[in-house]
């Protein structure tokens, strides 16, 4: 790991510089949405200290169960972010419906989506859990924001990225110039260029999928898997199985090291046919990072940043990961 001593903000104030577009603005975005995973990771750290384990009671908007830590973390970004004066209004997982700026606050431009605490089923194991966010631009010239404002394309994004909460603190994001990766270190408080350009391998070693609900995949999901576990693949040998079931911890391992992450639809819930895991607020950033690190994200037809959004919460499959490994499990789910 590379330690530039680089802080998080002179890296954003640089490429501002860079592009003649930029505002200020963007920037005080960041630096926001970077305090807010500040104060949630100081809270992840000390979680089995704190009354801060197990479930609310309360159930979200996706029909699941409601963690302590999960509504904490959303709270502070809401909280936050209401407060940056930058945001027209965001979108969050647990939340039904879109987030309104108080009329007391200023307004911004920009649109944020986030999944305020991927992987929250394990927080009180203390596997690696993260935020995951989206950012775009507001592009109708009303002055008010409708659920039509946030219903774009990932290609949309002018940023996407997450946090990881684990034995460090790190930030991945993109802005559509590659991808960077940034280590807090907590002896200062700052978060700290150490993942400088990443590049995701072409191809990888592993696999990640929960072969669990393999009695509900199609038979075209079932090849799939098959392919990556079979020596007779490209590679030549079977891939191996790594599946933490964290979607931000599966995915910034093989960011690193390479390999695919599947989760395909199946018919283990009827009324989630069309997979589990959300576009807005988690496959398109996802894909976003992936292609700019030389990956890619498929639904298994067509690439995730090419998907134009109808719903806030709809959910998508998702194949992300080597670009080599995607295009083999494409190529096999749409029977090219």
């Amino acid at each position: 790991m590379e330690n530039t001593g680089v802080t998080v903000i002179e890296h954003l104030l640089l490429h501002q510089k860079q592009s003649p577009m930029a505002t200020g603005q963007f920037t005080r975005l960041l630096t926001e949405l970077i305090f807010a995973a500040k104060i949630i990771s100081r809270e992840v750290n000390k979680a089995g200290l704190v009354d801060i384990l197990g479930l609310t009671g309360d159930i979200n908007v996706q029909g699941e169960q409601v963690r302590k830590l999960d509504d904490f973390a959303n709270r502070v970004l809401i909280y936050r972010m209401q407060q940056a004066g930058i945001l027209c209004a965001m979108a969050s997982e647990e939340n039904a419906d879109i987030i309104e700026v108080p009329d007391n606050r200023p307004r911004g431009d920009y649109l944020l989506v986030f999944d305020p605490l991927d992987g929250s089923s394990n927080i009180d194991v203390n596997v690696n859990i993260g935020t995951i966010f989206s950012i775009m631009k507001k592009t109708s010239d009303r002055n008010y924001v409708t659920l039509e404002d946030f219903l774009q394309g990932g290609s949309s994004q002018i940023a996407a990225g997450y946090f990881i909460y684990g034995p460090s603190t790190i930030m991945v994001y993109t802005t559509g110039q590659g991808v960077d990766g940034f280590t807090l270190d907590p002896s200062v408080g700052e978060f700290l260029l150490s993942h400088p350009s990443i590049k995701m391998p072409e191809q990888g070693k592993v696999y990640s999928v929960n072969e669990s609900y393999s009695c509900y995949w199609d038979e075209k999901v079932k090849a799939t898997v098959d392919y990556f576990k079979s020596p007779e693949n490209d590679r030549g040998k079977p891939y191996t199985a790594r599946y933490i079931g964290s979607l931000v911890a599966d995915f910034h391992r093989n960011l690193f090291y390479g390999g695919i992450f599947m989760y395909p639809a199946d018919k283990k819930d009827p009324a989630k046919p069309h997979g589990k895991l959300r576009l807005l607020c988690e496959a398109a950033p996802l894909a976003f990072i992936a292609e700019q690190a030389g990956g890619a994200a498929t639904d298994g037809k067509g690439r995730i940043m090419d998907i134009k959004p109808t719903a806030l919460h709809q959910r998508v499959p998702l194949f992300i990961g080597s670009k080599k490994d995607v295009e083999k499990a494409t190529h096999i789910m749409s029977g090219v």
